[in-house]
């Protein structure tokens, strides 16, 4: 089976399970895991930002970053397709107690006079205050959009000139970083806390880290550990993240590459396909959905009539034209 479901299927490479094997650990809710330290510092860094904290899931590395930043009972914005609003199951309301409003944007970006409207960070005792806004890179349900630098820093003005704090979903940042040269550190001057994930396009079987000052990632370690997710001797999996860092990240422009191919092959524009996620709509998506995985191709649905591809380390070149050849008869 030709996986496009999604860049989670990937399975660690025989060196990462080497890197992995030989880890050095220890008790990490004791901070005392020497392997998820140098992951934790070194990420850090990466963005400009003072401390990191590693958790299981990329879900949960956005409920702690935004619940750093917006208390119950408080609002944060963000564009109606984005993960937090849309995939997290309600977690956000459900556990940290805090309410969305979102704007619609066509590519998910953000107008900024648009939101500058939305924007309500004191409005007297009746209205709930916004805390934050949000903004996804590159946005997952948008295929793939990049939010660039200059976009970013201008939701950055506007946060600052309103009181507000910017919350960064940076689970594909790197796809981001790599399509358009911008450096890491550039995207993290332009949020407050951030989410980001190893275990998609880096290929790492588990892991993401919330970014911020000490001070809020100290108070998301307590709340980690309230929500159950407090790890040991989880050395083993930070070193999967230290050796993707090391050994995945240039490497995602064979993925973006592989996902134009696709594009061209499904009649959506390539041009318009800037990282490793390829959507396009058909009048029968789940049909095509099924019929692909009859011929051996796996692809999703984000939507009625919409099909999803996402291109991955685990799939070769010719895996791709494959996979083009099949999609190709199915959607002209």
């Amino acid at each position: 089976m030709i996986d496009l479901r999604s860049d989670t299927v990937t399975r660690p490479t025989e060196a990462m399970r080497a890197a992995m094997a030989r880890a050095e650990v220890g008790d990490d809710v004791y901070g005392e895991d020497p392997t998820v330290n140098a992951l934790e510092e070194r990420v850090a860094a990466m963005f400009g930002h003072e401390a990191a904290l590693f958790t299981p899931t990329g879900s949960l590395a956005n409920v702690l970053a935004v619940a750093a930043v917006v208390q119950p009972g408080q609002e944060v914005l963000c564009e109606a397709r984005a993960h937090i609003a849309r995939a997290e199951l309600g977690v956000h309301g459900a556990v940290s107690g805090l309410t969305m409003r979102t704007w619609s944007h066509p590519s998910g970006g953000v107008d900024t006079a648009v939101l500058a409207e939305l924007i309500a960070p004191d409005l007297g005792p009746f209205f709930v205050r916004t805390a934050a806004v949000s903004v996804e890179n590159t946005h997952n349900f948008a295929g793939g959009t990049v939010l660039g630098i200059e976009e970013l820093r201008k939701v950055r003005d506007l946060a600052d000139r309103t009181g507000v704090a910017v919350h960064l979903d940076g689970a594909r940042i790197w796809n981001a970083h790599v399509a358009t040269a911008t450096p890491l550190i550039e995207y993290g001057a332009c949020a407050d806390v951030l989410a980001v994930c190893l275990s998609k396009g880096l290929g790492a079987p588990v892991g993401s880290l919330m970014v911020g000052s000490a001070d809020a990632v100290a108070a998301a370690r307590i709340r980690r550990k309230r929500l159950g997710a407090g790890m040991r001797q989880v050395g083993i999996l930070a070193a999967a993240g230290l050796y993707a860092l090391d050994h995945h990240v240039d490497r995602l422009a064979e993925d973006h590459a592989h996902a134009r191919l696709l594009a061209r092959a499904c009649g959506a524009d390539p041009d318009a396909v800037a990282t490793n996620i390829v959507t396009f709509d058909h009048p029968d998506a789940a049909g095509v959905v099924a019929q692909a995985r009859e011929e051996g191709v796996a692809v999703g649905m984000v939507g009625a009539r919409t099909v999803r591809l996402l291109t991955h380390l685990d799939l070769d070149t010719d895996q791709v034209r494959r996979a083009a050849d099949v999609l190709h008869r199915l959607t002209r």
